[in-house]
């Protein structure tokens, strides 16, 4: 699974012409899931996520977490995370998980981090034609990959 996660003060998903979900401060997330991304994949990068310290503390440092500061969370499926761009100029998603896979483990990415954040999370709807909105607080953005655990 790849994420890019963006620390917002704001974000919002719009589907054809309909604001689906809205969060305040907290964090934007797009996901991308691979064919070879299982359970093992969900767990480790949930906890991860929940417990990323990229929220400032009372002396501007990035030393809280999501959890820390009753942040909220959007979550937005994005296969072409899994671009590749070796070969000519056109990406190829091949490594993007097809439907039967991904959907399933979109959802169940979903649900555990709700868990763990203790309240519900907004979502996109997967497959659909987004709209995103947000304004990148720093900017902070993190990228992670279950597969590269950097």
């Amino acid at each position: 699974m790849r994420v890019v996660i963006q620390r917002v003060s704001h974000a919002s998903v719009t589907i054809n012409g309909n604001c689906k979900s809205a969060i305040n401060r907290g964090m934007l997330i797009l996901v991308g899931i691979e064919e070879a991304d299982g359970t093992e994949d969900i767990d480790w990068l949930c906890k991860k996520i929940i417990n990323l310290r990229i929220f400032d503390d009372e002396n501007g440092v990035m030393n809280k977490s999501v959890i820390d500061t009753n942040g909220e969370i959007l979550v937005i499926s994005q296969f072409t995370l899994h671009a590749s761009t070796k070969k000519g100029n056109r990406p190829s998603y091949i490594k993007a998980a097809k439907p039967d896979i991904s959907i399933p483990l979109y959802e169940q990415f979903c649900t555990e981090l709700s868990s763990l954040l203790g309240k519900e999370i907004g979502t996109g709807e997967f497959g659909a034609d987004m709209k995103v909105e947000l304004l990148n607080d720093g900017p902070v953005t993190i990228c992670i990959d279950t597969k590269n655990k950097e």
